[in-house]
């Protein structure tokens, strides 16, 4: 069983869209959405430097629409999706390329909701000077009670060793002195936000007025949720929780949980993969994956793909 996953923000690289340009109708697309978000996902996706796509505002749209064009070069229509997936999900701002992927959203509908996002968020962070970092290795019996110590809510629960503490700068900054034992390495990330912690309550209320105009159906393919890690089969609750999960922790491990109750096989990471990919290799042993960086790596995904479909297609459970 094949499953495809997006990545966070914090994923972003300059340039990184520059290859997916050369294919058919990818730019096109791409300047079609720019339009419909007054948002010039060409320029900042190929032009911009490391600091113009750290903004919120940018990095989402970005990080969707890209998932969303490498992700279709793959699977052009819902029946090819359902054949080749057995399950979708997307790690924090990724899950709304899951959304559409999984039909509950279109495209179009999850880029002006993403845009919505980071605009939202964006505004929340600006309020308090806060911030997000990785503790690489570390027990979490150890880990979690040091990070209450210094203030820090554990905004994402990765697995495979790995937790993002969130908080103000001052509440990183110590944690950057005093990491907690056991904890190889304290990562600041590339992010401008106590994302997924009480700060984001405002973007909350912000979401909750965007969904309210948007047209929702229920997943076509199984959606696995941040929240919880547990299937989502009603496309109303899948975007109640798309909502929601802005302002409470990511539960990765919880998810790759679920994905191996499922009988997972191979992950397939959409562009710009890697994050998720690495999580799987140390998470998910015998699990093979690929994470997808340029068009290079679309034939190598084919292949996987056809290796590893479902032998029928999965309806939502």
């Amino acid at each position: 069983m094949l499953v495809l996953v997006a990545p966070g923000q914090g994923a972003q690289t300059p340039g990184f869209l520059t290859p997916w340009l050369d294919l058919p109708g990818v730019e096109d697309r791409l300047r079609e959405w720019s339009a419909a978000i007054d948002l010039d996902l060409v320029h900042y996706g190929t032009k911009a430097d490391a600091d113009e796509i750290r903004d919120t505002a940018v990095a989402q749209p970005l990080l969707v629409a890209s998932a969303l064009v490498s992700s279709r070069q793959l699977f052009a229509t819902p029946d090819e999706f359902r054949a080749g997936v057995g399950a979708a999900a997307g790690h924090s701002v990724g899950e709304l390329a899951a959304a559409a992927w999984t039909g509950t959203l279109t495209d179009t509908a999850a880029m002006t909701l993403v845009r919505r996002r980071g605009q939202a968020m964006a505004e929340a962070a600006a309020v308090t000077e806060t911030g997000m970092a990785a503790l690489l290795g570390g027990d979490e019996a150890v880990v979690l009670p040091h990070l209450e110590k210094l203030g820090l809510t554990a905004a994402n629960v990765n697995g495979a060793g790995q937790i993002v503490a969130a908080g103000t700068a001052e509440q990183i900054a110590a944690l950057v002195e005093d990491k907690p034992e056991g904890t190889r390495r304290v990562v600041p990330l590339k992010v401008a936000g106590a994302f997924h912690t009480r700060h984001m309550a405002p973007a909350v209320t912000a979401l909750e007025t965007a969904v309210a105009e948007l047209t929702v159906a229920d997943p076509h393919t199984r959606y696995v949720s941040n929240r919880d890690g547990q299937v989502v089969a009603s496309g109303q609750d899948l975007v109640r929780r798309l909502v929601g999960q802005v302002a409470n922790p990511v539960r990765w491990d919880l998810c790759m949980e679920t994905f191996k109750e499922l009988g997972v096989t191979a992950i397939i990471e959409a562009a710009p993969g890697g994050t998720l990919v690495g999580l799987a290799k140390r998470a998910l042993p015998g699990v093979q994956t690929l994470a997808l960086k340029t068009p290079d790596d679309l034939d190598t995904a084919r292949a996987l793909i056809a290796e590893h479909r479902s032998p029928a297609a999965p309806s939502a459970e």
